[in-house]
């Protein structure tokens, strides 16, 4: 398998993981909502899990492809500010879908049952999206 496939599950493993652990930690801190925090934290551990034996199988190709000097390591304007509680979560739980879809993309290479667990993870992060920020909305008053 090329280098660059493992490439891009590697950041893109560790981007959805720390995605959903901001949407973890500001809901958890923010609104001390336990029902919320525990749907981003079995996530989170869903996630991990589904792709445990992947890693395991080809755990020194993954991180032997890791690069410092990657060509879109900079960070956008846009990146370099959030407004508020709602808009730091938005942007983490779109860097979590995001994730998820390149997964679910390539981990078609791979095996197309877990690619499937992918995809079913990312419509469970618009779900809980969709209830988190109608809940951090009524507490930040944004």
């Amino acid at each position: 398998m090329d280098k660059g496939v493992y490439r891009i599950i590697d950041a893109n493993l560790n981007r959805v993981m720390e995605g959903i652990r901001v949407c973890e930690d500001i809901i958890r801190f923010s609104s001390n909502n336990e029902h919320l925090t525990g749907k981003l934290k079995t996530l989170r551990h869903e996630v991990f899990n589904a792709i445990k034996d992947l890693r395991k199988e080809h755990l020194e190709e993954l991180v032997s492809s890791r690069d410092l000097n990657d060509v879109g390591m900079r960070s956008s304007e846009s990146e370099k500010s959030r407004d508020n509680l709602v808009d730091l979560f938005l942007a983490n739980t779109q860097r979590g879908k995001e994730s998820l879809r390149v997964l679910e993309e390539v981990l078609k290479l791979f095996d197309r049952q877990l690619s499937q667990k992918f995809k079913k993870f990312r419509f469970k992060l618009y779900e809980i999206e969709k209830a988190a920020v109608k809940e951090l909305e009524s507490i930040c008053g944004s």
